[in-house]
């Protein structure tokens, strides 16, 4: 960057290197440009980052480590030798403005006004860590012969309580110095940790492939084994088996219902239970009268009063045959059997009786 501009350099014919001394002098601009319009009051404007977390006075918001801002840089006094520099930057969130200090003491910044820090140090002491010892301190130690024989003593009583984490560090930091057999025993481990994960890899794929998953699988633990063992899985019936099963429960069901002693639901459903019985009983009665006359018909008066006189006649004969068989007490032939005939009932329907007429029976 710096031989590109320096290549491209434009010298005008006036230009005397000896009066300007150089292009800047011959322009008379800094160098900095506007970094250095405050140069004459002893201002720098520098690219200032922010050393550690801070909250704003103006705004209240946080302002992390970082954040660049344009700050003016000037000197303010000196630690010793060492210059202190002080900034002045304004908050990107409001108007405040925040100044801030270094600290050659403690290498570190000290916030001046306009901000407050985030409290987030590090403390030494409280860490159990080696404190360092301040410059007065060094200078008594050097001067003042009791103060070093007293020193001396607490250095002891801290040499004998840090003797057991110290023997500890010594022999943790003892068991690597041999880099080979270290280096040895890792690889070697290393080894038979991959290719027990390989192992694992290929039960997890073969699972995988059998369970059509494509997901992570845990390792397994005992306690996953035996709740396992007391899981039992039964594999649902198929469409097939279901149908073969109801046709094996309808097949096997008797074909006469059971009348059950008591029907649910009080006097309406014993209500009901008397009438699906009738109607059971009619349709047993119709299916019997079908099979030899398919039509029913009601009789008129006149026709139910010649049955009954036929009925009546019929029933004297009856009446006189059995008491002439008895008389006689002998056997008719097969003629002379009793013959029924259609008995007409007190209702509508009639009914079939079976002839025995031609029956050899002795009474």
């Amino acid at each position: 960057m710096g031989e590109r501009k320096g290549t491209n350099k434009y010298y005008p014919p006036d230009f005397d290197p000896a009066k300007h001394g150089s292009l800047n002098g011959y322009h008379k601009t800094h160098a900095l440009r506007e970094r250095a319009r405050k140069l004459s009051q002893g201002i720098l404007i520098i690219r200032f980052e922010m050393p550690y977390n801070i909250w704003c006075d103006g705004c209240k918001n946080h302002i992390g480590m970082g954040v660049r801002y344009n700050a003016e840089k000037k000197k303010v006094g000196k630690y010793y030798t060492t210059p202190i520099y002080r900034f002045k930057m304004k908050c990107h969130l409001c108007v405040n403005y925040i100044e801030m200090q270094t600290d050659p003491a403690t290498c570190d910044y000290l916030i001046v006004s306009g901000a407050r820090r985030k409290e987030e140090r590090w403390d030494m002491a409280e860490n159990e860590q080696i404190l360092t010892t301040e410059r007065e301190e060094k200078e008594k130690l050097e001067t003042d012969a009791m103060y070093k024989l007293d020193h001396g003593g607490k250095d002891r009583q801290k040499l004998t309580k840090a003797l057991p984490s110290l023997s500890e560090i010594q022999d943790y930091q003892a068991g690597w110095k041999d880099d080979f057999q270290l280096n040895s025993s890792l690889r070697r481990k290393f080894r038979t940790e991959k290719k027990v994960l390989a192992e694992q890899e290929e039960k997890d794929d073969a699972v995988r492939m059998r369970t059509n998953l494509s997901i992570p699988l845990l390792p397994e633990r005992e306690e996953d084994k035996k709740l396992a063992a007391l899981l039992t899985y039964q594999t649902p019936d198929s469409y097939e088996d279901k149908k073969h099963i109801k046709r094996k429960e309808i097949s096997s069901r008797s074909w006469f219902t059971a009348s059950s002693p008591t029907p649910p639901g009080g006097a309406a459903g014993s209500l009901l239970h008397k009438l699906s019985l009738q109607g059971k009983r009619a349709a047993v009665a119709k299916a019997l009268g079908s099979s030899h006359s398919p039509f029913i018909r009601r009789r008129s008066a006149k026709e139910e009063d010649t049955a009954k006189v036929s009925t009546e006649v019929t029933q004297n004969e009856a009446a006189a045959s059995t008491e002439g068989r008895q008389v006689n007490g002998g056997h008719k032939g097969a003629d002379e059997g009793w013959t029924a005939e259609k008995v007409t009932c007190s209702g509508s329907l009639t009914s079939l009786v079976a002839d025995y007429s031609d029956s050899d029976s002795d009474s």
